[in-house]
């Protein structure tokens, strides 16, 4: 699934093509993307130019001269492209924006699960999704505000896109890391230190994968997410990508926190700090 670091690069790569274009035509090659009625959308857009391009957690929007947006969240599969001439269209384009530079911008989506939608307004559409601040942008005072009361276990908070916006499971694990704190710790158990450390992760977190254009492979060798089971960063037939890169004879765990896969450190994370 695209998660924040994927969709910002998706805004950066759209934000270079489509700000100041007027949107000429709306090609819906599958309607069942849309979640806002096709006729609906085209006369919102057609004859309109794009002015800006925001992002919110996992949405990314494309604001227009008449104060609506075009929200695009991508689901499962979602991703963006560019081609002029149409035996050039990406493979699964689901539906395509004509700009009046002889652009086409795609909307592209193997399993149909992302979603196109009109909104009245970026904060209209936080509301009405009920999201939480943008990960990037939380405050250690926010977190504090949101989390330290809470008597749940911290990772599922952490994934909760109405506490903050954008932090999918493989990023929890290694804020967690990052932050040396353990998944399975009550939220309202965490320090002023730990909620300082914990916000520093987010930031150093993001920031890493969006600079690396969410390229994990290129993350610094410091990163739990070489350590994950999906990881082919090591030889073929090498287990060396299992341990912990602070701890290189220690064997990464894997457990389950609140049904989703997750992985830590024994002695970063140790459990006796729950």
């Amino acid at each position: 699934m695209p998660e924040l670091p994927e969709v910002e690069t998706y805004r950066r790569f759209l934000d270079e093509l489509v700000v100041g274009q007027t949107i000429v035509a709306f090609e819906v090659k599958d309607t069942h993307v849309l979640a806002t009625e096709e006729d609906v959308l085209r006369n919102a857009l057609l004859g309109h130019s794009i002015v800006a391009t925001t992002r919110l957690g996992k949405n990314c929007f494309l604001e227009l001269d008449t104060g609506q947006i075009l929200v695009l969240h991508f689901g499962m599969t979602g991703d963006v492209g560019a081609y002029r001439d149409e035996p050039d269209a990406p493979r699964f384009t689901r539906v395509a924006l004509h700009l009046d530079s002889g652009l086409r911008i795609a909307f592209i989506d193997p399993r149909k699960f992302g979603r196109i939608r009109l909104a009245e307004s970026v904060a209209a559409y936080q509301k009405a999704k009920k999201l939480g601040p943008d990960a990037l942008e939380i405050t250690t005072e926010q977190l504090k505000q949101k989390l330290g009361h809470r008597k749940s276990l911290i990772k599922p908070l952490l994934l909760d896109q109405s506490i903050t916006a954008g932090l999918g499971n493989w990023i929890v694990d290694e804020v967690l890391f990052q932050a040396y704190i353990h998944p399975e710790r009550l939220a309202n158990s965490l320090s002023d230190q730990e909620f300082q450390a914990l916000q520093t992760a987010i930031q150093l977190v993001l920031s890493t994968a969006i600079r690396h254009e969410a390229m994990y492979r290129h993350f610094p060798a410091g990163f739990l997410i070489h350590a994950r089971e999906w990881d082919d960063s090591a030889a073929p037939g090498s287990d060396q990508h299992l341990y912990c890169p602070r701890h290189t004879t220690t064997a990464i765990a894997k457990s389950y926190v609140g049904g989703r896969a997750t992985y830590t450190c024994p002695v970063c994370q140790p459990e006796n700090s729950i």
